[in-house]
């Protein structure tokens, strides 16, 4: 007779449970937090200097600081700020003080990154397709870091985490509803053909977040 299977011992490395279906992650560190955040903020300032080469827009206040940097003189780096700092009442009243602080640093962030990379970083020529999608996808990507962080990047993103507390509903398809009436507004601005590349880049930006941002998983879901 075939002896028994030995039993699974849930504590050994290569016998416990796998990271891609782990339900509960491990709290990060202070500096897993840094790291994080940095890495993400930097991330959706490449994405919007991408974005800018293009001339395309995107949704949030972040797609309203590109769009007022293109009817008036301010910097972008100063309507990111401005734009946003409002929304920090709204972080510390709905979220809590943590969260309100790691956003305004994260708001902070992305204005001086984009400093940094418009004077380091000097392109010639950029395809507007590829600038447009790749804008939005890195800034996708930096949002989903930033958020998984205890952050946001203040302004929609405070709103679309409050209504995925209160609702359920995916900070991404709240984020896609606002981005539409943003790149509406983009019409009285940008040429229409810019307009329309800007909204298909928003939606790779909001696919990005609704499928990988879910409300109580992390790891591998």
């Amino acid at each position: 007779m075939t002896a028994p299977a030995d039993p699974i011992d849930a504590d050994a490395p290569e016998t416990g449970p796998s990271l891609v279906f782990e339900q509960k992650a491990a709290p990060h560190s202070w500096l897993d937090d840094v790291v994080g955040l940095a890495t993400g903020t930097f991330t959706v300032s490449l994405g919007l200097f991408l974005l800018h080469l293009s001339t395309a827009v995107t949704g949030g206040t972040a797609g309203l600081s590109l769009l007022l940097n293109y009817a008036v003189l301010w910097p972008f780096w100063a309507l990111f700020a401005v734009v946003n700092l409002p929304f920090g009442v709204l972080a510390v009243w709905k979220r809590g003080w943590d969260f309100a602080l790691r956003t305004l640093v994260c708001i902070g962030a992305v204005s001086g990154f984009s400093v940094l990379i418009e004077h380091f970083l000097v392109v010639e020529r950029i395809d507007p397709i590829f600038g447009t999608v790749a804008g939005n996808l890195l800034a996708g990507i930096g949002l989903l870091i930033v958020f998984r962080h205890g952050a946001s990047l203040g302004g929609v993103n405070v709103v679309a985490l409050i209504i995925q507390d209160a609702t359920g509903i995916r900070v991404g398809w709240t984020m896609m509803v606002f981005d539409v009436l943003v790149i509406l507004l983009a019409l009285l601005v940008v040429p229409w053909p810019n307009v329309l590349l800007s909204a298909a880049g928003a939606v790779v930006l909001n696919l990005v977040l609704a499928l990988n941002h879910r409300p109580g998983r992390y790891i591998g879901h």
